[in-house]
């Protein structure tokens, strides 16, 4: 079935293409290259996954080093390559602002979490929430918290792909969007963990060569001076140097902390990066794997901002302009676009070809990891331990599981058509916020926050997560960009600093005022949790593959 598969979507990819004009055969032949390629592991990791702690979390076999590599592919996504030098090209500062943002949440990660994360948990962050409080509520509160930041990353991960198919291949956007999805659910759906972590690890190390290359020719057009090219592209830019100033996305100090917290917490309520803690062996690999991905992040972030301002550059000249922008001055195939025509400006045709492929396996890679996150979160919350009260076979969970992928396939393909010209860049801050607000609350109190109880986390973490998307449709990206209503009952377009003090406020309110048996009990597990957060004794262990 995965054979007949991969050949049914290769030939709609070769005949779409045929049909269109001006298709960058480059580009076709690295998508051919890498999509056989990545089938070939999917179908290797299909003969290695039985059980489904081989499906969610890839036996624990992964090495720090490799799952380093894994969480920097899970995190420079679409939202980061695309739309940050997207947001850069438009907004200038502002899209800086959203590089630094996505970085300062590991330290967080690193010191706070990734330990404790691997010893306490087996297949993803609501283990650990669920280790000495009510697991019933706990998972129900847990699986609503991951499926909504899986719903607001999917969408700019979907718009992503399909703004950059249609660019490259001529391809109707509906159609791209379509093809992403069926890729996505067969790498997930065979694969599972396994073959989702080699994608990454191998699509990390493309995008980085890549942006690699892009940053030191746009370094060298401007003799390495970083100063020069600042100055070349304020001189271009429409907004002159006012692109150097705080815009619409952070023009006040509360959007500009509300932001910040958001990308800084959000980081680390994440489902599908903390689910990647529990792919390796033990808690030291775990902590190996947050020192590598940092680093790998860290240098990405770096270079993007030199791409953002590259791009300004480049499509600004007088060759860029003929070849890049509309006749109005907008910016072919969206603004998302930007980092792959400045790709061409930069390397010609078979880079862009490269690039394009990649930029394409960052997107399958990134939407496999979200769609595993969120069957994890139906099948094994709500379906194994909710429904089921835990009597359900590995077998019985991961049929359940990949039934989950498909559907969840469909409603992103769905939301891909719905939400095609969004800034992917500003959706993803969006899912930071509901992450920090819904998520990191309930994680960070239950390993350190003895006084939690079941009552406080379940009401505090839907409080959070009520009031973070409640927010964000009363602002205006949701109130009047979709609903076209004249103005925002919301003045900020970012939630966090309300919701994610809402979430800590009702979270302890209802903690300390609870005085039921139940309380008592949540109390008294927190030593033996504690114990076992520090020194692993009990932890999941590693299967060989």
């Amino acid at each position: 079935m995965l054979r007949i598969a991969t050949l049914l979507g290769l030939s709609s990819l070769a005949l779409l293409a045929e049909d269109g004009s001006g298709v960058n055969i480059n580009a076709v032949i690295m998508f051919f290259v890498f999509i056989a390629g990545t089938m070939g592991i999917t179908k290797w990791a299909a003969s290695k996954t039985k059980s489904a702690s081989d499906f969610y979390t890839a036996g624990g076999g992964i090495t720090g080093f490799q799952n380093g590599l894994a969480i920097a592919g899970d995190y420079i996504s679409a939202a980061s390559f695309l739309g940050i030098s997207g947001m850069i090209y438009l907004q200038g500062y502002d899209g800086i602002i959203y590089a630094i943002g996505f970085l300062v949440g590991w330290p967080i990660i690193l010191f706070l979490m990734a330990e404790r994360l691997r010893n306490l948990g087996k297949f993803n962050f609501t283990d650990i929430a669920a280790y000495r409080l009510d697991e019933q509520k706990i998972r129900i509160l847990a699986a609503f918290g991951s499926l909504t930041v899986v719903t607001f990353y999917l969408i700019a991960q979907m718009v992503g792909a399909g703004k950059l198919i249609e660019v490259l291949f001529h391809i109707p956007y509906g159609w791209a969007v379509a093809l992403v999805g069926a890729l996505m659910i067969i790498y997930v759906t065979f694969g599972g963990m396994l073959a989702t972590t080699w994608v990454q690890i191998i699509k990390a190390c493309l995008i980085l060569a890549g942006v690699t290359f892009i940053a030191l020719m746009v370094m060298a057009h401007s003799g390495f001076s970083l100063t020069a090219l600042v100055t070349e592209a304020t001189s271009l830019h429409k907004s002159g140097v006012d692109i150097l100033k705080p815009g619409p996305f952070v023009s006040d100090p509360v959007s500009a902390i509300s932001l910040g917290l958001a990308l800084m917490l959000g980081t680390a309520g994440l489902p599908h990066i903390l689910m990647r803690f529990f792919t390796v062996g033990n808690a030291k690999e775990a902590r190996k794997s947050v020192v590598y991905a940092t680093g790998f992040i860290g240098y990405f972030y770096l270079l993007i901002g030199i791409v953002g301002l590259g791009s300004i550059v480049f499509l600004n000249s007088d060759i860029g302009k003929e070849l890049y922008l509309s006749a109005e001055g907008s910016v072919i195939g969206g603004v998302n676009m930007v980092a792959v025509h400045l790709s061409q400006a930069v390397g010609g045709d078979i880079f862009l070809g490269f690039i394009a492929a990649v930029s394409f396996a960052t997107i399958l890679a990134v939407v496999s990891g979200l769609t595993l996150a969120a069957s994890n979160s139906i099948a094994h919350d709500l379906y194994a331990i909710v429904i089921r009260k835990g009597n359900i076979t590995d077998a019985e969970e991961m049929k359940v599981s990949k039934r989950t992928v498909l559907v969840i396939g469909f409603i992103a393909v769905l939301l891909g058509f719905a939400f095609e010209n969004m800034n992917v860049a500003f959706m993803v801050g969006l899912a930071f916020a509901i992450a920090a607000s819904a998520n990191f609350p309930i994680l960070i109190l239950s390993i350190y926050w003895k006084k939690l109880t079941t009552r406080g986390a379940f009401i505090g973490g839907f409080v959070g997560l009520i009031t973070a998307i409640t927010l964000v449709v009363l602002s205006k990206t949701i109130w009047v960009d979709i609903f076209h209503f004249e103005k925002a009952i919301f003045p900020y377009v970012h939630p966090a600093l309300f919701s994610v003090t809402a979430a800590f406020v009702a979270i302890w309110f209802f903690s300390i005022t609870d005085k039921s048996a139940r309380a008592e009990e949540d109390k008294a597990g927190f030593e033996a949790q504690n114990i076992r957060a520090q020194t692993g004794i009990g932890a999941e262990g590693a299967v060989s593959h």
